[in-house]
């Protein structure tokens, strides 16, 4: 009953967001990667980004002034994973902090002798556990260097829905844990001999780094690369579809 009486009252909320059909186009010509999407789940995902739009709490940071194709560009993004899960696999947090571009985040780290270390890192994106998500906005995407930060920091997001980002999301029943380890393992470490040997990589390197970034690195992937992702890591590919519940590398054939 509760889960009912909040899906009713995102649709309520996001009902009531007048978006032009005009901006709705404009904003989805520009996001290719949603081109496999049948005539029935463009509708649900506008239904989505309208209810996540309404129900979170969203800050341009460092003088950005957030407009509303700013808002649906990251809120149909950040749909897209949940397209078949829901928003409720959003909940328990709602800060969206939007800042212009790169931007630092004070560190601290302590080395084996015990000595604090304060630095400045320069990230693009963050996601904090029970709190906000932080995204660079770009006005021009290829100044991201092919990285696409909203689903990258959202699928930390979901990661995170099991406790701390590990790679290891909540599974759905019928899932096999053990069976998720060894593929995304396998992946992993296919990946860090890859960026050892300095090889070139379809995916993006930062995907070695650790684990959770490997699953946000290969989420990217599913999403604006389906295909390359199942040509290198077939086995990731099927996992994804099985959690995603959704198969973009299939083929279209139109309305």
């Amino acid at each position: 009953m509760i889960r009912k009486l909040s899906a009713w009252w995102r649709q309520r909320q996001g009902d009531r967001l007048a978006i032009p059909a005009a901006l709705w186009n404009e904003v989805e010509a520009g996001l290719p990667f949603l081109g496999h999407l049948t005539p029935d789940e463009r509708v649900h995902l506008r239904q989505l980004a309208r209810g996540f739009i309404a129900e979170k709490q969203w800050s341009g940071a460092q003088g950005l002034q957030l407009t509303p194709y700013i808002q649906l560009v990251i809120a149909l993004q950040a749909c897209l994973p949940i397209l078949y899960l829901g928003l409720d696999w959003y909940a328990g947090w709602v800060g969206i902090v939007v800042y212009p571009g790169d931007f630092v985040i004070p560190r601290q780290i302590i080395d084996e002798d015990g000595v604090v270390h304060e630095y400045d890192d320069e990230v693009m994106g963050e996601a904090w556990h029970g709190g906000p998500v932080l995204i660079s906005w770009f006005e021009y995407p290829q100044d991201a260097d092919g990285i696409n930060v909203v689903i990258h920091e959202f699928a930390h997001k979901l990661d995170m829905k099991s406790g701390a980002a590990d790679g290891l999301p909540p599974l759905h029943e019928g899932m096999s844990r053990q069976r998720w380890i060894e593929v995304m393992s396998k992946a992993f470490d296919d990946l860090q001999r890859r960026v050892d040997r300095a090889e070139e990589t379809p995916l993006d390197p930062y995907g070695a780094e650790h684990p959770a970034e490997f699953f946000a690195v290969a989420s990217e992937a599913f999403f604006e690369t389906p295909q390359m992702l199942k040509d290198e890591y077939a086995e990731v590919y099927e996992q994804f579809k099985l959690f995603y519940r959704q198969d973009p590398a299939a083929p279209t054939f139109g309305p």
